[in-house]
């Protein structure tokens, strides 16, 4: 293998910002932040979400961040400050590096995650039953 998780995970780390969780939670409920859920909706089921965020899984990031592209969602041509998160804060990294390279300004990640979130006492919902 030429370049490991660990690798990409330091260089994303390298050209991006993170939040600290304590910042994350001064942030929350500010109308100029999105929190973006990063998480599989099967992992939000399951441990819960942060009250307003909006759930983006991964693996639709691209498409739903392009305007040019037919899966594109408003929320991201808003002129509005991002706060990516998933459990760990890997996803998150990769995916906030991903969002810059294509574009999107004012984007972040929350150091640690939701794991990161919840442990130092962050509003945490459950979604209902489906």
């Amino acid at each position: 293998m030429k370049k490991g998780y660990k690798a990409l995970l330091a260089d994303a780390e390298a050209i991006i910002e993170t939040v600290p969780v304590e910042q994350a939670l001064s942030l929350h409920g500010d109308p100029g932040v999105v929190f973006v859920d990063l998480r599989d909706p099967r992992e939000i089921a399951r441990e819960g979400r942060i009250p307003g965020a909006f759930s983006c899984p991964r693996g639709m990031l691209e498409f739903w961040v392009d305007p040019d592209s037919p899966y594109a969602k408003p929320v991201f041509q808003e002129d509005r400050r991002f706060l990516f998160f998933c459990a760990a804060g890997w996803r998150s990294a990769l995916a906030t590096r991903t969002v810059q390279e294509m574009g999107l300004e004012r984007v972040a990640h929350i150091g640690g995650g939701f794991a990161a979130w919840k442990a130092s006492g962050g509003a945490v919902e459950m979604p209902p039953p489906r």
